[in-house]
């Protein structure tokens, strides 16, 4: 039996945030040059949707999309990072709190770019709400 190295077993590990990265294409752009709000939207709303799924194990349908904030432009050939994180639930939603950040490729050069909240409910095979598992508050985050 091989012996598995950290960096496999942090990567088989199950993950408490999502990250989800591209670059952005001519086609995602407005007449300005910079990425359409609707395409970072849909970024934002697909990396919260693996977080909920992921979480809860079930089929997720988003049901708010709130507080969404667009703070930087993206630009074509940047590297668009998402990162989602499931911050509360109730019986059968969840919230989460995503983050969009772009990173110019030669450079490294990072910045954020945009901020969303977003709920979920998971639901059944009939349906109807289905319970999720509860998150506990971490006491570090203040």
């Amino acid at each position: 039996m091989s012996s598995i190295d950290a960096t496999t077993r942090e990567a088989l590990a199950a993950p408490t945030l999502t990250r989800m990265t591209d670059i952005v294409m001519p086609e995602q752009l407005n007449h300005r040059g910079t990425m359409f709000g609707g395409v970072a939207l849909s970024m934002m709303d697909r990396a919260a949707f693996v977080a909920a799924t992921r979480h809860s194990r079930q089929t997720v349908v988003t049901v708010g999309v709130n507080d969404v904030d667009y703070v930087a432009p993206v630009g074509l050939g940047e590297i668009v990072e998402i990162v989602a994180e499931i911050i509360s639930t109730g019986r059968t939603s969840m919230k989460i709190r995503v983050t969009m950040v772009a990173e110019v490729l030669v450079t490294g050069e990072r910045r954020l770019c945009g901020t969303g909240s977003f709920t979920f409910v998971a639901i059944g095979p009939n349906d109807r709400p289905v319970a999720v598992p509860q998150v506990t508050a971490d006491p570090s985050a203040g």
